[in-house]
């Protein structure tokens, strides 16, 4: 089935753009206003180049449709500086995982980590943090927009961490029941990806129960699929197309649906292949071969595509029955395609 055309009266293009422009001026008289008060600018210039060096803006455009889906009309200044305060609080979450994780490349390039030392990236990741609730709080919204907005923004980031903490916790400890996997993925991605940021700009529009609920019904399984989607170019995809090294995942042993199922499924010597190889530090390309083998053997990687289509027909089943603009219903089913479709 073929992705929708994009729908021309939402130009995500041109909200990323705009997101991109906000994001450059802020982080521009951040580094001017360092620079006069004697501190050190290097921080915010190299948050700027981590922010500068890619990304696909999916949270941002996506409060940007809430705010239009719940009634609100083009993207006015306050609305963009809030739906960029989502990708610095992205920024934020990227630094310190890739810290967590030991990974060496972000979007191609060497993460802020190895670049700058670990220290200095834990304090450039919290300088995203503090830089997230500045651009907030420093948006003009109305004093209804903000009662309304600084809850939804609360429990997005607590989800987060929370989501990360897990993913942290039940790491090189390779399980066959998808259940706590599946929990990582709820919070860590479906609530922070997806139905997070469309809830944010639908409450920046004062949505009523009913809209909140066809975007969290759209949200969810969109945010698991898309998460799905990752688990598994983690492992298959190209390092060309992700940004990321094809082994990263791989050694330090996530607890994904995808090994999971492989470990449900797996014979003795096929298990035992995953567990020589998952979580080893030192994986070298011939495990990982290994690794790939069985995972494709056992039905793992087949199942999980098919999870992927499950959710993703589960969203868009939200959208038709939904009392949604249609020029919102329609660009959220083309970006259903496209985040759960895509090779990066």
């Amino acid at each position: 089935m073929n992705a929708p055309a994009a729908a021309a009266s939402f130009d995500q293009d041109a909200v990323r753009r705009a997101v991109d422009a906000t994001l450059d001026d802020f982080l521009a008289t951040q580094c001017r206003s360092a620079h006069r008060r004697g501190l050190p600018r290097q921080a915010a210039q190299a948050l700027s180049d981590f922010l500068g060096s890619g990304g696909k803006r999916v949270r941002p455009t996506l409060c940007v449709a809430g705010w239009q889906a719940a009634g609100g009309t083009g993207t006015p200044d306050p609305v963009l500086k809030a739906a960029a305060s989502l990708e610095m609080f992205h920024a934020f979450a990227l630094i310190h995982d890739d810290i967590i994780d030991a990974s060496d490349t972000r979007r191609g390039r060497p993460t802020v980590h190895r670049q700058a030392g670990t220290e200095a990236a834990i304090l450039i990741g919290d300088l995203a943090l503090v830089f997230a609730d500045q651009l907030l709080h420093s948006a003009r919204l109305s004093p209804t927009q903000l009662t309304a907005v600084l809850p939804v923004a609360d429990h997005l980031r607590a989800d987060t961490i929370y989501g990360q903490y897990l993913d942290m916790s039940h790491a090189r400890q390779p399980t066959a029941d998808p259940g706590p996997a599946l929990t990582i993925t709820r919070y860590k991605t479906a609530k922070y990806t997806i139905e997070g940021p469309l809830l944010l700009g639908a409450a920046l529009a004062g949505a009523d129960d009913a809209l909140r609920g066809t975007l969290s019904a759209y949200g969810l399984p969109m945010g698991e699929a898309f998460q799905l989607r990752d688990d598994l170019l983690g492992v298959f995809g190209n390092p060309d197309d992700t940004g990321k090294p094809a082994l990263d995942d791989l050694r330090e042993g996530k607890a994904t649906v995808l090994m999971a199922l492989a470990l449900r499924s797996a014979d003795r010597a096929q298990r035992r292949v995953l567990r020589d190889h998952v979580g080893d530090p030192h994986l070298t390309d011939d495990g990982a071969r290994q690794v790939r083998s069985v995972l494709d053997d056992t039905g793992a990687r087949a199942t999980v595509e098919e999870m992927i289509i499950r959710r993703r027909q589960k969203a868009l089943s939200a959208l038709d029955t939904g009392a949604l603009p249609a020029h919102i219903a329609h660009a959220l089913r083309s970006m259903a395609f496209t985040a759960t479709a895509r090779t990066t």
